[in-house]
């Protein structure tokens, strides 16, 4: 993995985490005083001619930014993103993945948060163009829109523990 390569969570001035940008933004950033370094990756350096840099894992803006309320979009990726990767008629988590309409859209169901959800194809050819009670399956979870928090929480690799109490996760 190259020096370069990563994600870095942005925080608020408050440090409310705001969004998730790439490390040489992240670098760009605190080298413009836009931003400070708060934890840094075990070891990863940055080097410059003249300097040597840690490579940041979080990072604070110096100002206080009013972040309009942010919507998660709605995209295959993300759907099967908020599902885990798993089917929500079985629960397998191996197969192929689609996304479903929980309500057939030949019967009037929307490309909405609250109506797709992830499904393997075996399920979602075995429930067609019917609701999941005539098909005699059942939802592991209801489908709902995701907040802000919960994209970066879930969504977006947060694969890094030194986010974890940015993310109230702990």
């Amino acid at each position: 993995m190259g020096a370069l390569s990563g994600h870095v969570l942005v925080l608020n001035q408050n440090y409310e985490p705001l969004s998730i940008c790439s490390i040489k933004r992240a670098v760009v950033m605190m080298y413009l005083g836009k931003a400070e370094l708060i934890e840094r990756f075990d070891g990863k350096k940055i080097h410059s001619v003249r300097q040597v840099f840690p490579a940041p894992s979080v990072v604070r803006l110096g100002w206080y930014v009013q972040r309009p309320n942010k919507r998660v979009l709605l995209s295959r990726k993300n759907i099967i993103k908020r599902d885990n990767r798993r089917c929500q008629y079985c629960g397998s988590t191996s197969a192929a993945m689609t996304v479903d309409h929980v309500v057939p859209k030949k019967r009037g169901g929307k490309d909405s948060w609250e109506n797709l959800i992830c499904a393997c194809l075996r399920c979602n050819n075995r429930k067609g163009d019917r609701t999941p009670e005539e098909a005699g399956m059942q939802l592991l979870s209801t489908p709902k829109r995701p907040d802000h928090l919960t994209y970066i929480r879930h969504f977006a690799g947060a694969d890094d523990d030194r986010w974890r109490r940015y993310l109230f996760l702990d």
